[in-house]
């Protein structure tokens, strides 16, 4: 390889930068960050959930996504609650204002997948044929 923009990797990573802007910019004016985006699409598929179950499907630390969660509960769009049969475990749920969010932040994550698939019809699905690769 001659010059760095041979190589895969580094394009790879520009390319992710520059859709991470775009989400951070789509995001910005309901005040969500796009990995807040996560925490709430996960809840909006199943309401209740802890902490550790997220993190673990978004693939995030316990220090990153307690972090995540209490900017959230501060914004007022989920609240913790004790679990039934363990206190020592707490339960997302979101608020009013959070289900309220799903249509506007759902829209502008959609019109940003149809931005970068409209760019790049084959690598969408290539990449997520490599993010499903275990080796």
């Amino acid at each position: 390889m001659d010059r760095i923009e041979d190589c895969i990797a580094y394009l790879l990573g520009r390319a992710a930068h520059q859709v991470a802007r775009r989400a951070r910019d789509k995001l910005a004016q309901w005040g969500v960050t796009p990995t807040q985006y996560g925490v709430l699409k996960v809840l909006w598929e199943q309401d209740g959930q802890s902490g550790a179950a997220i993190g673990a499907r978004l693939a995030i630390d316990s220090a990153t996504i307690t972090g995540l969660i209490d900017r959230l509960q501060a914004a007022g769009l989920l609240e913790r609650r004790d679990r039934p049969e363990d206190r020592r475990i707490k339960l997302l749920f979101l608020t009013e204002r959070g289900r309220a969010l799903q249509p506007p932040l759902d829209a502008a994550m959609d019109a940003l997948n149809a931005e970068v698939a409209a760019n790049a019809p084959a690598i969408r699905e290539e990449l997520r044929r490599l993010g499903d690769d275990p080796s």
